[in-house]
């Protein structure tokens, strides 16, 4: 997976040759699949079935065609800013098509998703027509005008938190209790600082294409600060409703981090795409992490009372 810097014409020319099943699944993100993977194990816990159709159906389906849904519209809405992202054109960090290829790729998006949610329809009843209502109306407001919220700060960040959808879903195709409100919350908070820190990546693509986003306004110190916040708050949240100290731990090393990264590391520089890489590669170890620590403790599942005084 080489991202190396490339003018955008020649990086255009050298990959987007990529075709057929290849070219699908560089567009579902599978530098993104871990973490994905985390929202939909989640609601688990310690009770996976693993002999279930349900739950091989529903993580079948988030790792590739809803990430070929979402994604794969975002590319379509993007083609024209993508191709002054250096970071694109790859399976890490998702596809930079043709024109034909993106035509193309419409109808295959749609044709991927029918026989899973016929199956998911049957399982889980008419309920589905609702979320697939409330996701289709995420995608809509964040890629198409007259909302476009994508370019439009703060609510680039705050439709992130339709990835709570996930939540949903697997809850009821595994027939599990949805998660506590405290983790809802949590996990709208995760995804607005990983989109965040997205935006860091791509300020200066996103200016060349014209694109408005909250890191753009806020500038690059200013985001990772805030990335900053979000971490700390979700650290107290954790810490102070589910009592987990490793997960706590680790958000609050995360916060620290980009305090130091703005403030001393890196500062305003931008990332190169080899560090850009090296960081996707940690974030999908920390993900892992995080799937085994849920698979073993499901320490988000109940709020953990405080003895009383």
């Amino acid at each position: 997976m080489n991202i190396a810097i490339e003018p955008p014409q020649v990086a255009v020319a050298q990959r987007t040759q990529i075709s057929g099943p290849f070219f699908l699944l560089q567009v579902s993100r599978p530098g993104l699949c871990v973490t994905t993977a985390l929202f939909y194990l989640m609601p688990l816990g310690r009770g996976f079935h693993w002999r279930a159709a349900g739950f091989w159906a529903g993580l079948v389906y988030i790792l590739f065609p809803l990430g070929l849904l979402l994604y794969g519209v975002n590319d379509i809405a993007d083609a024209d800013g993508d191709r002054y992202n250096p970071r694109k054109g790859t399976y890490m960090f998702g596809s930079r098509g043709e024109t034909s290829q993106l035509k193309a790729l419409r109808w295959q998006i749609a044709a991927i998703q029918a026989p899973f949610l016929f199956l998911f329809l049957v399982w889980t009843g008419p309920k589905l027509l609702t979320w697939l209502a409330a996701l289709l109306l995420a995608m809509f407001v964040y890629n198409a005008r007259p909302f476009a919220w994508k370019g439009r700060p703060p609510f680039d960040v705050l439709i992130q938190a339709s990835y709570l959808l996930v939540f949903v879903l697997s809850s009821w195709l595994n027939k599990m209790p949805q998660l506590p409100w405290q983790a809802f919350l949590f996990g709208a908070m995760f995804a607005m600082h990983s989109h965040l820190f997205g935006e860091v990546m791509d300020i200066e693509p996103d200016q060349k294409s014209g694109r408005k986003t909250l890191a753009i306004v806020l500038g690059r110190i200013p985001t990772k600060l805030l990335i900053a916040v979000f971490l700390a708050s979700e650290t107290a949240l954790v810490y102070r409703f589910f009592r987990d100290r490793v997960i706590s731990g680790f958000l609050l090393a995360g916060a620290l981090w980009f305090v130091f990264d703005a403030a001393i590391f890196w500062r305003r520089r931008p990332y190169t795409t080899a560090q850009m890489r090296l960081f996707l590669w940690g974030w999908n170890v920390a993900a892992l992490l995080g799937i085994f620590w849920n698979a073993t403790h499901g320490s988000l599942l109940q709020v953990t009372r405080l003895p009383l005084r």
